[in-house]
């Protein structure tokens, strides 16, 4: 190490350092570093390994710590803060058991590319690998689940460290970046050498595609006939959604999204196709099977999309914009790739296609697409019925909900069926205002996610659209909401099993119906109760308006419904695992 500059290792200079460091413990730099990169709500549960840090923030008021009942919490309240937010979320936990509570959360926000900083406390780093007391190694856990991971060993190295993490969790292709941080190094002391600029061999933020790249995608979209707009969940990361807006408007080539894609562009716009893959509606399905041309835009091509890979928009030719040239081609192959942010590149796209003198025309192929949707809408239980008693449909008690909070309020989602019919049916308009976990599909996500949403928009709906079963999964953390009186609106869609296991055990398994039963389920409204949340059972469809006006109405505190809808409803369509998107059931062919 270099006397002179203790930030200089024997590798060279990682980075440049401001003037007259301040002795500091290593916690107190961890609480500097958190109020350097302007981070003022952190959630958390403490324990021994990263007392410390607990100690001194309490000399930070600037910080607000929201003290939750599991560590997964935390990590669900990180990401459902910096999905809505776009900025970086953070969760604290200990070591050993706390830690690894964090593990769900850190994959799901990885699977997802949300960007958010978890700190864990470690043992000494005398007792690393002596299986001491809570002990556990988090730093080689989280390799996988992680966009990058740090064991600190050096208190001087924790600045530098912090700055590195939030700059990689936002940048580029967002994920979450785990710091572990030894006892013993927290509170030994150190100069705080907080960085002036950062240095990250082999890290490159992507920029703007190159114009060759752009050329050829622009010429292809000339030359087809039927083109698609395929948009991910790369398009609320980038907040490239204002520009994809403009962009289908101009051109108008008709759209459809991901799950994660949901907001980009409003829902129910002329041009929008909805949700594709295997609960895409038909029409959506068929019109990216029968397109000449696929663009996709920050999207990964996952198998719920895709479905049967080789038979996936096999008519079309394919340009695949992403910031992760990782993706490209990775599970369909591409003709056109593109490597840049996704904002950048649709900027460009814009000026190409601004200055053209005349601009194609898809019309003709935008009335093949609504033709089809005509005949094969998204289903509706009867049509026109809003149910019965204790068989209230699930897309009434959606679109209701939509109707009522409006525009501006967040939806989060758990996983499963309400899960899918919130996506179908939901008309989300705006980016970052519909989150759900949807690659690693984590049940008793949404409840903590809306918490976290809640704190940074305290002012706005948020509404956590959750099941019977998932629900259960994270009810602990209604006590954090009550606590902090966040007038969250909780709709439990209870059906009294595991449903979407129970549909495929419906549909794919003989009717060989395995561990879903949900009928022991307790009384949601006397839980709430309990917890001191308000509770509301509703069973006829009369009863769903006015419920969801009282709840929404209050402000003070979480309020919980429970939805009795049937056992037997399924979601639809439906495309069995590892078939072609051709291959969806309808409603028709089920109970």
């Amino acid at each position: 190490m270099n006397p002179q500059n203790p930030a200089t290792d024997i590798n060279g200079p990682r980075i440049e350092v401001g003037s007259t460091p301040k002795e500091m413990t290593g916690a107190e730099m961890v609480i500097q570093s958190l109020l350097d990169e302007g981070v003022d709500l952190v959630f958390g549960y403490p324990g021994g390994a990263i007392m410390p840090v607990y100690d001194s923030i309490l000399d930070a008021p600037q910080i607000r710590h929201i003290l939750v009942r599991h560590e997964q919490g935390a990590s669900h309240m990180a990401d459902g803060y910096a999905r809505a937010s776009g900025k970086v979320g953070v969760c604290i936990a200990t070591s050993g058991p706390g830690a690894t509570n964090l593990v769900t959360g850190l994959a799901t926000a990885c699977m997802d590319s949300s960007p958010i900083v978890a700190i864990t406390g470690q043992v000494p780093t005398g007792l690393i690998g002596t299986d001491a007391f809570q002990e556990a190694d988090v730093y080689g856990l989280s390799f996988s689940i992680t966009k990058h991971s740090y064991l600190i060993r050096r208190t001087i190295d924790i600045p530098r460290v912090f700055a590195e993490a939030f700059y990689i969790a936002r940048t580029g292709r967002p994920g979450p970046v785990l710091i572990d941080i030894p006892k013993d190094v927290q509170k030994q002391k150190g100069p705080y050498l907080r960085p002036e600029k950062i240095y990250l061999p082999g890290y490159e933020v992507p920029g703007k595609p190159s114009d060759e790249d752009l050329d050829r995608a622009v010429a292809a979209i000339l030359s087809s006939q039927r083109p698609v707009l395929y948009v991910g969940g790369g398009a609320i990361a980038s907040d490239a959604g204002p520009i994809i807006d403009e962009f289908v408007n101009l051109t108008g080539i008709p759209i459809t999204t991901t799950l994660m894609g949901l907001g980009a562009f409003p829902r129910y716009h002329e041009y929008s196709l909805g949700m594709l893959g295997m609960h895409g509606a038909l029409y959506t399905n068929k019109a990216v099977n029968e397109a000449d041309l696929l663009i996709a835009a920050g999207a990964r091509f996952d198998d719920r999309v895709t479905g049967k890979k080789d038979t996936f928009a096999r008519r079309a030719k394919i340009i695949h914009f992403d910031a992760d040239p990782a993706e490209h081609s990775k599970n369909v192959t591409a003709h056109v790739t593109a490597t840049g942010d996704l904002r950048l590149a649709f900027e460009a796209l814009l000026e190409r296609f601004r200055a053209m003198k005349s601009l194609p025309d898809f019309s003709g192929w935008r009335k093949t697409i609504e033709s089809w949707k005509n005949i094969h809408p998204l289903p509706y239980i009867k049509k026109d019925s809003h149910g019965s008693e204790n068989n209230i449909s699930p897309r009434y008690i959606i679109e209701e909900l939509g109707r009522l909070a409006g525009p501006d309020a967040y939806i989060t989602t758990d996983v499963g069926q309400h899960q899918m019919w919130a996506a179908q049916y939901y008309p989300c308009a705006k980016p970052r205002h519909f989150i759900t976990s949807g690659g690693l599909g984590t049940m008793g996500f949404g409840l903590p996610a809306a918490i976290g949403v809640k704190f940074k928009f305290p002012d706005q709906p948020v509404i956590s659209i959750s099941g019977d079963g998932s629900i259960q999964m994270n009810i602990q953390e209604l006590t954090t909401a009550v606590t902090h009186k966040l007038g969250i609106v909780v709709a439990i869609l209870d059906n009294q099993a595991l449903g979407m296991v129970r549909q495929w055990q419906d549909l794919f398994h003989g009717r060989r119906f395995s561990a879903i039963d949900l009928s022991d389920n307790p009384d949601f409204v006397k839980l709430a109760e309990a917890y001191g949340a308000a509770g509301e059972d509703v069973t006829r469809p009369e009863q769903v308006t006015g419920a969801l006006e009282r709840a929404l109405s209050r402000i003070d505190g979480p309020t919980i419904l429970r939805f009795r809808i049937r056992t037997q409803e399924g979601v639809f369509p439906i495309v069995p695992a590892g078939q072609s998107n051709e291959n969806a059931i309808g409603e028709d062919q089920c109970e």
